[in-house]
């Protein structure tokens, strides 16, 4: 099946370059100047990975991010000439999978493309209960679904399920940072531990009662993290 891609960016030049690259690495293109227009192309047909520019001419990139998260999960990559890391972490915590910054070459690009999707598709063997239940909430790892006792269900991005569930499916043992990022981001991103900070924090947001005193998703210091329940 092709994989359906929608870049939003203001540049036609950069527009037009990377659909021809897309186009020709077998993907099904369509693309936006404007964050209106690409919602509007997001929930006409709905695409299976969202490449984004912040600088958009009528909404900021991450009001779309924030937008598309209301109503979908699909990967979305961020890519922007700002490299400030306050940019970054905030499109990562407003639901964002990754973040490219412009200028990029397209073999790293299509790497991380292929990664967030494969994630966001991350089969489910069946090595643990398939139901983890815990005082605080629920996880369904058939039907990638988290419900917790304070708000019902909770909507996690691709990257958060894939982190929760490899962490889950090893519950009690300590998964290391780099395994994490391995598995999640592909082998070249085995040092980028600042990823697991802002995602692990995003996670206990969402689901600990006490996000600054956790008591499931446990960090191991300089060396991994750990489910507990």
């Amino acid at each position: 099946m092709t994989t359906r891609v929608l870049v939003v960016d203001d540049d036609p030049h950069i527009l037009r370059a990377i659909r021809i690259h897309l186009t020709a690495s077998g993907y099904a293109v369509s693309t936006a100047q404007a964050g209106r227009a690409a919602l509007r192309a997001g929930a006409a047909e709905p695409p299976d990975l969202v490449l984004l520019d912040l600088g958009l001419p009528d909404l900021d990139g991450t009001v779309v991010i924030g937008e598309l998260r209301r109503w979908s999960s699909v990967p979305i990559i961020v890519l922007s000439a700002r490299s400030d890391g306050v940019d970054k972490i905030t499109a990562l915590d407003t639901g964002a999978d990754d973040y490219v910054t412009k200028p990029f070459s397209f073999p790293e690009l299509l790497a991380r493309m292929r990664a967030a999707v494969r994630r966001s598709v991350h089969g489910s063997p069946a090595n643990v209960d398939t139901v983890v239940d815990t005082q605080d909430f629920s996880i369904d790892l058939v039907a990638k679904r988290v419900i917790t006792c304070a708000t019902g269900q909770v909507h996690l991005t691709p990257t958060e399920w894939a982190i929760l569930e490899l962490l889950v499916r090893n519950r009690g043992a300590l998964v290391s940072q780099r395994r994490l990022l391995s598995e999640i981001w592909g082998p070249a991103y085995r040092t980028e531990t600042n990823y697991l900070r802002v995602y692990l924090a995003q996670l206990r947001r969402k689901l600990e009662p006490e996000p600054a005193r956790p008591r499931y998703l446990i960090t191991e210091p300089g060396m991994g993290y750990r489910f507990q329940d």
